[in-house]
């Protein structure tokens, strides 16, 4: 079956889903963007995203491209149209098409694209099982990263340089060798007392949904949080070190720069959060 997508309104072939050349998403990455997980037929934490969605909106002064109560209807008919148990679901919100210029337009519809594709998890466990690698770059993003834009070449290249490392992510780090955030995950420790420790989400990263939810499953689970900064040296001397997206969950981290994370294998806990996410994740009907 061809993959679906929605696009300003219409449901169309993904191989001949387009928009405008002087879209502002393309010109100027000038909107922002949601991706959630479909796992066993639900769509997990859509109410948290999607208040993510309205809160970056809101920041970049985008209207709504449709109301509120309609999105979850068109993210649901995208996912059912393309047959998708398992993976994510992708929503893309732009300023809208309007001639080039740097000042907002006056009058301009949003733009909204949404696309779903299928992921397999029997894969996903897998990698939780062996763990990942993660490289280290100093952070070069501009400052309002709490804002989930589409303007995302800086992760582009960090992860580019990942791959070409032999790694899976790359963590930006402040000048004082502080860790922010990876490419694309929120980075956390534990330590050798088992405290998870995150830094604080107010300045300096996104604020993760699934992040969010761990602190729930962690408090299931009777485990410590420290919301505050870590350094590389101390995630390298860590007991467990873990990522966490809404495409990875919680998956743990075994080496940093080469230099192996405790045993290099992953962790009890890190895998105790994993596997108890979906117990504590809100699950919308997809």
């Amino acid at each position: 079956m061809p993959r679906i997508a929605y696009v300003n309104g219409r449901y169309v072939a993904h191989a001949h889903a387009f928009v405008h050349i002087e879209d502002r998403g393309y010109q100027f990455a000038d909107g922002v963007y949601e991706v959630c997980e479909v796992a066993r037929g639900f769509i997990v934490d859509m109410p948290r995203h999607l208040g993510r969605l309205n809160r970056s909106l809101t920041e970049l002064s985008i209207d709504w491209p449709v109301t509120r109560g309609v999105l979850p209807i068109i993210m649901r008919e995208v996912v059912r149209r393309n047959h998708v148990t398992d993976g994510l679901v992708y929503l893309q919100v732009t300023r809208g098409v309007a001639s080039r210029d740097f000042v907002f337009p006056v009058g301009t519809k949003p733009s909204l694209v949404v696309t779903a594709r299928k992921a397999d998890p029997a894969a996903a466990e897998k990698k939780a099982e062996s763990g990942i690698k993660v490289i280290t770059v100093l952070e070069n993003r501009w400052d309002r990263v709490d804002i989930k834009s589409v303007g995302l070449l800086p992760n582009v290249l960090a992860k580019q340089k990942a791959k070409e490392a032999g790694a899976q992510e790359a963590w930006f780090i402040d000048a004082d060798g502080t860790v922010k955030e990876g490419g694309s995950s929120n980075a956390w420790i534990i330590t050798r007392d088992g405290v998870l420790v995150t830094r604080p989400a107010e300045h300096g990263i996104l604020r993760g949904i699934t992040r969010t939810t761990l602190f729930e499953v962690a408090v299931k689970l009777g485990l410590k949080i420290e919301e505050r900064g870590f350094s590389v040296a101390e995630a390298k001397a860590a007991r467990e070190v873990f990522i966490s997206s809404a495409t990875t969950i919680a998956m743990p981290i075994v080496a940093i720069d080469g230099a192996p994370v405790a045993n290099g294998h992953p962790g009890s806990i890190t895998l105790s959060l994993r596997h108890a996410f979906f117990d504590v994740a809100e699950k919308s009907p997809a």
